[in-house]
Parts: C-alpha cells; sequence; structure tokens
C-alpha cells in the first residue's frame, strides 16, 4: 500500500490518494478500481475500504482509494471537480505503478456513489483532465439515494407537508447549491444518453430503505432506456453501512453479484 500520494500540485490536505498493489507483481498492466468513500459530502474518509482492496487485489486489480475536500468548506461542484482530479491523475500515472488507464472501474459508497455515478455518465468533468469515458469500464454506486436530486429533494419536503416536523438546516437542497438548476444538473439520471460511452452499472442497494431503492430503481431505468447494461440488486438483511462493508466477504450475495459484474467486464477486455 502506498499512502497519501498527491494528485494535484500544491493542492490541499485532502487532495491525496491511496494505491493497493497484488503482493506479487504481474507482466501484465492490471484493471483499477478507483474507489470514493461516502460520508454525506460533509466526512469520511480514503482509508474506509473494508475488505476491496486485499479481495480485489487477489483477483488482479489495482485499487485506489481517494480524498477530496468537503461540504460546507467548498462546494459541491468544486467537490465533484477534487474526484475528477483524481480520476484523471489516475489516468495519467497509474501506468507507473502497474495500472492500465484504459480499464478503470469507479465505484463508491453513498455520497461517493452518487459521485460514481456522476462521474461516469456526464463527461464534462473528466474531459478537463483527458479522461473519455470509454476507459471508463464500469460503475459500481453502493447504496446511493441520490441519482435524481429533485425527486430526492420533493420527497423529503413532502412528507415533511405531511407529517411535520422541520426539514434539516443543510439537506439536499443546500448542499448541492439551493438551486433547482443546479439540482438537475447534479442528477446523474439527467446525462444518461445512448452512444456516449458509458460504463455498465452495477447497482448495489438496501432494500429495506425505500428512498435508496426507488433512487435504484430511478437510475436502472435511466440507464435501460439507453440501451447501457445495468444489474441492479438489493439487499434486504443488512443495512447502509454494512452493504458496503460486506463487500468482499465470502458468502455475501452482493459480493457474489460483484464477482458476476467483473466476470461480465473482463470476458469482454
Amino acid at each position: 500500500m502506498i499512502c497519501d500520494i498527491p494528485y494535484l500540485d500544491d493542492g490541499h490536505e485532502r487532495h491525496v490518494l491511496d494505491i493497493y498493489q497484488p503482493e506479487v507483481a504481474g507482466e501484465m498492466a492490471l484493471p483499477v478500481v478507483f474507489w470514493i468513500h461516502g460520508g454525506g459530502w460533509t466526512e469520511g474518509d480514503k482509508g474506509e475500504v473494508g475488505m476491496k482492496p486485499r479481495v480485489l487485489t487477489e483477483r488482479g486489480y489495482l485499487f485506489v482509494s481517494t480524498n477530496y475536500r468537503l461540504l460546507p468548506d467548498v462546494s459541491m461542484d468544486a467537490l465533484i471537480s477534487d474526484v475528477a482530479a483524481a480520476i484523471g491523475w489516475v489516468h495519467q500515472n497509474i501506468g507507473e505503478y502497474g495500472g492500465d488507464p484504459h480499464r478503470i472501474i469507479v465505484g463508491g459508497h453513498s455520497a461517493g456513489a452518487q459521485l460514481a455515478a456522476l462521474l461516469c455518465i456526464d463527461e464534462r468533468y473528466l474531459a478537463k483532465h483527458g479522461v473519455p469515458l470509454s476507459d471508463l469500464r464500469g460503475c459500481l454506486p453502493v447504496d446511493g439515494d441520490t441519482y435524481d436530486l429533485p425527486k430526492v429533494i420533493a420527497t423529503a419536503e413532502f412528507r415533511a407537508q405531511l407529517y411535520g416536523g422541520p426539514l434539516p438546516d443543510f439537506g439536499h437542497r443546500q448542499k448541492f447549491g439551493n438551486d433547482p438548476e443546479k439540482h438537475v444538473d447534479f442528477s446523474a439520471v439527467t446525462h444518461v444518453a445512448e452512444g456516449k460511452n458509458i460504463p455498465p452499472f452495477l447497482i448495489l442497494y438496501f432494500s429495506g430503505n425505500s428512498a435508496t431503492e426507488a433512487q435504484a430503481s430511478a437510475m436502472t431505468n435511466a440507464l435501460e432506456s439507453a440501451n447501457i447494461p445495468v444489474t441492479a440488486y438489493g439487499k434486504s438483511d443488512t443495512n447502509h453501512m454494512r452493504l458496503n462493508d460486506d463487500l468482499g466477504r465470502e458468502g455475501d450475495p452482493a459480493t457474489g453479484k460483484l464477482w458476476e459484474f467483473l466476470d461480465s467486464l473482463e470476458s469482454s477486455w
């Protein structure tokens, strides 16, 4: 493991990433899993990766986990740009660490799921760093609830009207700019279109949470409408955190779906 590699020159203390390599180096460049942590865009750390680095490096992948600046210290635009810059650094430099810049899978949990989906679909962020969507070979969002922001915001506010109680002072409306146009633009579903080289998706979610289940359905429907390969799997015997932490555990059904997803990607390489 190589820790705290800066991905921007003269950047912030959170502009760093970690690289996990297999114990035995091979002769071929390895595919890369790039991971984005969760934490509601206000907290979290690149070290929160569970078993994923171990099981994926054993399978023959490089695993990269990144930090990024957090709300409210920066805007959502800046936060997303940080993650795009980290992917840009990986695309440009990962060959020096034994990775293949043309086989990158982007994944993330919770807030990281929203970021992963958006960056794999809205090509504008990565284009600034010379990364084509065609070099992203898969997307793995885990239990995200913000692929379609207007619906999330409208649902929360409608429930508050029905049942009473205050809305959060810094909820999704505020985090994403308190502007309806921004809410639409930050929604991954907005930018789904056929012919953009959007990669195949595996969407994992906790089926006991109606919000994440509804958002997974919205994301799945948008991708299917554009003829983009997508599998959605809802796990019931879990929760928001355990779903992510258990990825890589033997016998875990969501992990089984992950292996199937990787098998399908690898068959086309």
